[in-house]
């Protein structure tokens, strides 16, 4: 097996062509050969080049994907030049107002992580992904406002102040002052819990016959809890947006490669996992090719960078998923202000 270097083990000559080889790459998709590098303003002959190369390659750092073809960064090699060489700034005042417009628009917080998350993808060219954060929503009042005979609206007041609504069908027999009891009963006995906490103490009381609710109103009562539960338990832990980014003229040789990241991207418990392991740090984290089990066929890298709730805890990760060669330099800081932004926008 080769052996692997450190930045400080390579001389000038040896980071100025690396370099080369890796921003070529990363710019085409393609093997870079000496002829294309000695055209970059090298002081050095085609000859010199490709002795400096066939270092590298020896070095684990660079590969040659055909005889007699040019080099290409190795997975090694990108995470050299990512955590060593690179030299990462500040988005663009251009892609800092996208992202911010975003997420201008309002509505509830999925809809924002949705929104930054298509976003990124748009930037990027890759798939946007973002963890929703599992949020154990606090109870603090309840109500029912009639719409019809059948129906009413089942108000849930957080204790937050969030304010959510939904239609809900009601049971048979259930009257005005129905309603008010029901609500006045969940407000006063659920308030202060979790919807999941509210869900248990119902269930207990009901099965012991405690609740002092009869008939309709202790349908109602049970129907308005389930609703919310259900909810919560259905909203999506993770969204991926555009994965058609991920086909395009460059891909046409490499379907499998593509395919394989695609069903890595519908296992989204896999991905999931992957990213709770962002959430442990403060910081972006980049996950390149096999050095993660689950992109190992794929060949893909993964930029996420955790961003944090109204407290400061960290609650969700954003980022992209897309091929190795992707531009690091731009993309990278391109996550980081997502991730500040929607840390702003949950304050």
């Amino acid at each position: 097996m080769a052996a692997t270097a450190s930045i400080a083990e390579l001389n000038d000559r040896a980071r100025d062509v690396f370099r080369m080889v890796v921003d070529s790459y990363l710019g085409t998709g393609l093997p870079v050969g000496s002829r294309t590098i000695s055209k970059m303003g090298l002081s050095l002959s085609a000859a010199s080049i490709r002795n400096v190369m066939q270092d590298l390659e020896e070095l684990g750092l660079l590969a040659a994907p055909h005889t007699s073809a040019g080099r290409m960064p190795t997975e090694t090699g990108l995470r050299l030049f990512v955590d060593g060489m690179m030299q990462a700034a500040e988005p663009s005042a251009e892609d800092m107002r996208a992202i911010e417009a975003g997420l201008a628009e309002g509505g509830p917080i999925e809809e924002a992580l949705s929104a930054a998350t298509a976003t990124l993808s748009g930037l990027s060219a890759c798939a946007g992904i973002v963890m929703v954060p599992r949020r154990e929503r606090v109870l603090r009042q309840f109500g029912f406002v009639p719409l019809n005979d059948r129906q009413a609206l089942a108000v849930l007041v957080g204790q937050d102040g969030s304010i959510e609504n939904r239609v809900l069908d009601l049971p048979r027999g259930v009257t005005p002052s129905m309603l008010n009891e029901a609500a006045n009963f969940m407000s006063a006995r659920f308030g202060g819990l979790t919807l999941r906490q509210a869900g248990d103490l119902l269930a207990r009381e009901m099965e012991q016959e405690r609740s002092t609710l009869e008939g309709a109103a202790r349908e109602l009562v049970t129907r308005g809890i389930a609703i919310w539960s259900h909810d919560a338990d259905d909203r999506p832990v993770l969204i991926v947006r555009g994965q058609a980014h991920l086909i395009d003229d460059g891909t046409a040789a490499d379907l499998d490669r593509v395919r394989q990241l695609l069903e890595q991207l519908e296992g989204k418990q896999e991905i999931s996992r992957l990213l709770e392991s962002a959430l442990a740090g403060s910081a972006t984290k980049i996950f390149i090719g096999s050095e993660n089990k689950l992109f190992s066929l794929s060949g893909s890298s993964v930029i996420a960078a955790p961003y944090r709730g109204g407290d400061g805890r960290v609650v969700g990760v954003v980022g992209v998923i897309g091929p190795t060669r992707l531009n690091y330099a731009r993309v990278i800081p391109m996550v980081d202000f997502t991730a500040q932004t929607l840390s702003r926008l949950m304050r």
